[in-house]
């Protein structure tokens, strides 16, 4: 039973994460309808951000604490980030309005090329450190009712913490404030929250901004845990199975999707792992979300489409 709880949890916390970064794909496709494939550079390029910040506020202000040089990387990266989403809304989004979806698909496309690029060229192509002070060494749980206890790395479990707190917070924002049930209006429909004086372009721009605080908060993360390299933006691709299994439209979808994968990779890479070869968690949830798919294609918790004739 030991090591089936340590598995579950490792699993668990693993699926926190990949809600997280599930959120952005989500909250962009509520607001929009675009599917943004440039979510994970979203993640690198915020990632890179911060961490190309904590190591140059140091040598330009004198700073030696670490938790302040850490804020205020932290508050420029989100800074950057809602500038990048002001430019996207304001090139891209804008201009694209009432377009086929093929067409903002390819636009995302060339936005993540883009922020890839431009990262590179702003803040260098070697691998980063991000250190928020996220303990390294591993804690024992239980070890009364089981023998040896239940490992649980406390840097997975604070990170997970982390992501929970967020993906609440950002649960509340939509239900409980006016802006909120604005961008939900606008998600519902978009010439009917214009009819009613919401404008599409400032509803745009904060759902961006959100999305992009959310990948600074994912990037800070997985940097921490990775190192910030540009094999980061695949991260984002472990999310795509999340997305799909709880449905493009669901917040709640986001996060039970994650959590049934998280556990669904770590359980059968440990007790299937064994008699099918190594490599199953890479593969396990893209084949759980093509068996939801044959029988539910709008996902757990999305929304059914209904033609009428």
């Amino acid at each position: 039973m030991g090591p089936f709880l340590e598995t579950l949890i490792g699993g668990l916390m693993a699926g926190m994460l990949y809600s997280l970064i599930a959120l952005g794909f989500v909250l962009i496709f509520k607001a929009s309808g675009v599917f943004n494939f440039a979510q994970g550079a979203m993640v690198l390029f915020a990632a890179l951000a911060m961490a190309r910040l904590a190591e140059w506020l140091p040598r330009l202000t004198g700073l030696e604490d670490k938790l302040l040089i850490n804020l205020l990387a932290f508050a420029g990266a989100l800074v950057v980030m809602v500038v990048v989403a002001w430019l996207v809304e304001w090139l891209a989004l804008s201009r694209l309005v009432n377009q086929e979806g093929v067409t903002l698909l390819m636009a995302t496309l060339g936005i993540a090329y883009l922020l890839e690029g431009l990262g590179q060229m702003l803040f260098g192509n070697d691998i980063y450190k991000i250190d928020i002070g996220l303990p390294k060494d591993p804690m024992f749980l239980l070890e009364q009712q089981f023998e040896g206890g239940i490992l649980v790395s406390k840097e997975d479990l604070y990170a997970a913490l982390i992501a929970a707190a967020l993906v609440a917070s950002l649960s509340l924002f939509f239900q409980k404030t006016a802006t909120g049930r604005a961008l939900r209006a606008v998600a519902d429909d978009h010439q009917a929250a214009q009819s009613i004086g919401i404008p599409l372009s400032h509803i745009w721009v904060i759902v961006w901004s959100v999305a992009g605080f959310v990948a600074l908060v994912a990037g800070m993360i997985w940097g921490s845990k990775l190192g910030v390299q540009f094999s980061l933006s695949l991260v984002a691709l472990k999310a795509l199975p999340v997305v799909i299994l709880g449905g493009l439209t669901s917040v709640p979808g986001a996060i039970v999707g994650g959590l049934l994968i998280g556990v669904g990779e770590k359980l059968s890479e440990a007790y299937l792992g064994p008699l099918l070869g190594g490599g199953i968690e890479y593969w396990f949830g893209y084949v759980l979300v093509l068996g939801v798919l044959l029988v539910r294609p709008q996902g757990l918790f999305g929304e059914k489409i209904i033609d009428r004739v």
